[in-house]
């Protein structure tokens, strides 16, 4: 339904006309308003089977749609979904427990960021006992590291450095946490240090970057992830931050360069830069995400970027079907340096990829 709406203002409503309005991220058209995205996929969750990483773990793309969903339920004050998030949760102290990632890889210990989420939200301690040692051992080397890993460490980053994309967001989410939860600055002043370190040795001159240094394509959902870290990193570092400045400014190069990528469907690409590449809906939510964070807290000019915003939100809702599945989501991808792999990668519907994010979106579009 709001697809259709969408076309109807753009054909009798003048786009100056948008511009003008305040409410422009709050006045959706039925159908399209975060509340009502939110709840469909929130609870849609909650009746999901685990999506495990290598058949043994709880998975990243769980772990970001379960604190997404977390999340939602918390700005909505619905005491009812929190309730059953708690309830899902609750067999990790127990029977599930072997489906507790390991802490070894930045892939794993990112789940300390859902319980960090849940015990904001409930204010029980189990849930900080167990997320916050996912956080401390990001930076405690393990015996068994290898030289490159006890070389980042010397310098001051996590072991668990490789320079892909995808880790700044595994990284900086759960260090994040941490800070919100114990305000202590070693936390998010580590996390800076990171991304100020992946942005030095990753983004481009037209503000996107690479999978990795060895992979010279802008995938989609790989920006997403340093689009949405940066995001995230940015709303709770610290004005004194020495590394904040070259954050925000990475930030603000990254969105231009998005903005000038859309898609005249709102969306973007699975390869950002390649016309012809197929629309992708996690990287695009992803990126809508990070979108929202800068005009609400005002790194980005609103009248610039709010229609670019609204336009993409209003575009990602199509892309729901009617069992309230994202649609066109990548699956996982490994880094690879063959174009053609990228705009051959699988296609799902339901992939928590996509999900969780979508998510994000209606909580940062709720947040005042």
């Amino acid at each position: 339904m709001c697809k259709k709406v969408l076309v109807l203002l753009s054909l009798f409503i003048p786009f100056q006309f948008l511009f003008a309005q305040t409410n422009i991220l709050t006045d959706f058209p039925k159908g399209c308003t975060p509340q009502e995205v939110g709840k469909r996929l929130a609870y849609h969750f909650v009746d999901g089977k685990h999506m495990l990483h290598a058949g043994k773990w709880i998975s990243y793309p769980e772990t970001f749609n379960w604190s997404g969903a977390l999340k939602f339920g918390a700005i909505t004050k619905d005491k009812k979904l929190v309730k059953l998030l708690q309830d899902k949760f609750e067999p990790l102290f127990t029977t599930e427990k072997a489906l507790l990632p390991i802490m070894n890889h930045v892939d794993l210990n990112m789940f300390g960021s859902l319980p960090l989420e849940m015990y904001r939200v409930t204010k029980d301690k189990r849930y900080m006992d167990l997320g916050l040692p996912y956080a401390e051992t990001q930076w405690e080397v393990p015996e068994n590291a290898n030289p490159e890993q006890k070389a980042w460490a010397e310098k001051g980053y996590s072991w668990e450095t490789r320079l892909w994309i995808d880790d700044m967001y595994m990284i900086t989410i759960v260090q994040t946490q941490a800070y919100k939860v114990t305000k202590d600055r070693k936390f998010i002043d580590r996390a800076a240090k990171e991304m100020a370190h992946y942005l030095d040795e990753l983004q481009r001159p037209n503000g996107l970057f690479y999978h990795a240094p060895d992979v010279p394509f802008y995938w989609g959902r790989g920006n997403g992830w340093m689009a949405a870290g940066m995001a995230e990193l940015l709303q709770c570092l610290p004005k004194d931050s020495k590394d904040r400045p070259r954050i925000l400014k990475g930030y603000q190069a990254m969105m231009k360069s998005l903005k000038n990528y859309q898609n005249s469907n709102g969306l973007w690409n699975q390869l950002i830069n390649e016309s012809d590449c197929w629309s992708e809906t996690s990287g695009s939510a992803m990126f809508t995400f990070a979108l929202i964070k800068g005009v609400k807290n005002g790194w980005l000019d609103a009248k610039e970027y709010a229609p670019v915003v609204r336009k993409a939100w209003i575009a990602l809702v199509s892309y729901i079907n009617d069992r309230d599945e994202v649609t066109e989501v990548c699956v996982g991808t490994n880094k690879k340096n063959d174009k053609q792999y990228y705009y051959d990668r699988t296609r799902h519907a339901g992939d928590y990829h996509g999900q969780a994010p979508y998510l994000w979106c209606a909580v940062a579009l709720l947040e005042k």
